[in-house]
């Protein structure tokens, strides 16, 4: 369980990565197309004719779906795991995801809450790792003490 909690962790760090690129890569598109003369109309239905587009429909389904459940998993197995540090870790990592979303979907009304949600993308991804390489470090060093302890007795 502690190798999926790790493995959990550092996927919701990856996620994010792909959150940052899918959007750069379709703001990046848009305004290429924009500077070429291409026109959005918020009223219609239909994507613009640019290709870097399905960026943000990626960082939209990543964000909304996939992150949000891999954040739900990664709490599940660190109740399962019963470790308190385990849990309250992923717990942060939850709310964080929670706050993201949010912050997200806000962002469309307020445009200083879509910054702070670019900010709280990287305290998320910065959340994620140290849970993955923070929480069972020491279980790991007592293991390899207790078996370091046990060769100088044996």
């Amino acid at each position: 369980m502690h190798m999926a909690y790790k493995v959990l962790a550092f996927l919701i760090v990856g996620l994010v990565a792909v959150q940052a690129a899918a959007h750069a890569w379709a703001s990046s598109g848009l305004v290429k197309y924009l500077a070429q003369g291409g026109t959005i109309d918020f009223e219609s239905t239909e994507a613009p004719p640019v290709p870097e587009f399905l960026g943000l429909m990626i960082h939209g389904m990543n964000g909304m779906f996939v992150i949000p459940i891999v954040a739900i998993v990664l709490l599940i197995v660190a109740l399962v795991t019963k470790s308190s540090r385990a849990i309250i870790w992923a717990g942060v990592v939850v709310g964080l995801v929670a706050l993201q979303v949010t912050l997200g979907l806000l962002g469309h009304e307020t445009t200083a809450l879509a910054f702070l949600h670019g900010l709280n993308a990287i305290v998320l991804a910065g959340t994620a790792l140290a849970t993955g390489l923070l929480v069972f470090r020491r279980t790991a060093v007592d293991t390899t003490s207790q078996a370091a302890v046990a060769a100088r007795v044996g």
